[in-house]
């Protein structure tokens, strides 16, 4: 080996458990730019309705559950009362 070459450790493949934790991580910070959005343009579109916000959150829910099936409760549980609250204050009862 010269001066210019350098040793590489043998390089093993990721093991399928560290790729599906991959895959969650990409899928939850997906989620998470998402929500962000959301709330983002519910927060800020001042010609925004109170339905077109609900819609926004059921599409989101919709996303939510498409990205991880099965997980209604926990979306209900971490997501919809932040959506929910922000609503509330966006559009409050007169």
């Amino acid at each position: 080996m010269n001066g210019m070459e350098l040793a590489h450790p043998e390089e093993h493949p990721p093991s399928p458990a560290a790729h599906e934790a991959e895959d969650e991580r990409r899928r939850l910070r997906r989620l998470q730019v998402l929500v962000s959005m959301v709330m983002s343009v519910i927060a800020q579109d001042p010609a925004m309705t109170v339905e077109e916000a609900a819609e926004m959150v059921a599409n989101t829910r919709r996303a939510a559950l498409a990205l991880f099936p099965g997980k209604e409760l926990a979306f209900d549980l971490i997501y919809k009362p932040r959506l929910e609250r922000l609503i509330r204050e966006r559009f409050p009862l007169q």
